[in-house]
């Protein structure tokens, strides 16, 4: 990523232990840095401030997902479409894939792998290098195995871990890791790059993903543009029966957030964060406004829930425009 230069840098003149931990903001490109980092620890022929110079044969590998020195290791569900195999996957679309729901968390018996892996002598001579991504998805079980490895692996080895909340993981893995914050990618790194992405108007949608690239990039590749985004607020609340057709629930909800939070901002008389600025109506009534957004809130935690889109997104369509007239229970 354009804006990964500088923090990778960084990263390379100020790592002093075996295992680091990336905290960095959602959709930021955190695995991708993570990945950088790993191989700029494996290039056989990185430059004076140790970056990886992406043509050796260590870089190859690495851009091929064969280098017999790194293991990445996701959620089965991230892996499935970032590409990084684990074990005896199957790609995505493969007759042997499994057809269950892929796993949201990284399970025991990968960490074990993964360390069995660890334990091995390098293949390429220049250590190894194992990316963890991202670390809240390991459970209870799987963050216990990780320990006695993260404190003190075998020689040559290091591990790179990333996540967005490092109080959501346990203390015990967070005390083995040397913790860097990473800075959220400024806004004239971003937008250039969107828009050779071929994002229109990329402003409004890195506004309305808080700041976040990918996040904004995958909102365009998914059909929602700047247009649609700015339009949204008034046909949702217009009465609009499309208005959020199509919309994954979990996409939904969070739109619906932001809705409620800007004109929050616009009764207090800040400005809003999320929209461009009128497009949000003041509520009529502020604690129907905040019941509701209680109401969104409480349904989020079952996002995941496999609800029939359709039925589900015209309920809570109803629901906002109940809250903006002063209707909400």
């Amino acid at each position: 990523m354009p804006w990964s230069g500088e923090p990778l840098r960084g990263l390379l003149a100020q790592a002093r232990g075996h295992a680091l931990l990336l905290q960095c903001a959602p959709g930021s490109g955190a695995f991708e840095l993570a990945l950088a980092l790993a191989q700029s620890w494996l290039c056989e022929s990185p430059d004076g401030e140790g970056v990886a110079c992406g043509r050796c044969a260590a870089c190859r590998a690495v851009h091929s997902h064969v280098h017999a020195d790194l293991l990445v290791l996701q959620p089965q569900a991230l892996r499935r479409t970032s590409g990084w195999t684990f074990g005896d996957d199957a790609p995505e679309g493969d007759e042997r894939a499994d057809k269950r729901k892929p796993s949201r968390q990284i399970r025991i018996d990968e960490v074990r792998a993964a360390i069995d892996w660890v334990g091995r002598t390098s293949a390429r001579g220049r250590g190894k290098a194992w990316v963890l991504h991202p670390v809240e998805t390991l459970n209870e079980h799987s963050a216990s195995a990780l320990l006695k490895t993260a404190e003190e692996p075998p020689p040559g080895t290091r591990l790179v871990l990333t996540c967005t909340d490092p109080q959501a993981i346990l203390p015990t893995v967070r005390s083995r890791c040397q913790h860097v914050r990473v800075p959220e990618p400024p806004a004239e790194a971003v937008l250039p790059w969107l828009q050779a992405q071929g994002v229109a108007r990329a402003a409004v949608l890195l506004a309305a993903t808080g700041g976040r690239p990918l996040q904004a990039l995958e909102l365009a590749r998914t059909g929602v543009d700047a247009a649609t985004w700015e339009a949204l607020p008034a046909a949702v609340l217009g009465g609009r029966p499309d208005a959020l057709a199509g919309w994954p629930v979990p996409r939904a909800l969070d739109a619906l957030c932001k809705i409620g939070l800007d004109a929050l901002a616009r009764h207090a008389g800040a400005s809003q964060r999320w929209f461009p600025p009128g497009s949000v109506p003041a509520p009529a009534s502020l604690p129907a406004l905040q019941r509701w957004l209680d109401e969104l809130i409480r349904i989020s935690r079952h996002a995941e829930h496999p609800w029939h889109e359709g039925l589900m997104g015209d309920a809570l369509a109803a629901r906002a425009r109940a809250a903006f007239s002063g209707r909400a229970d």
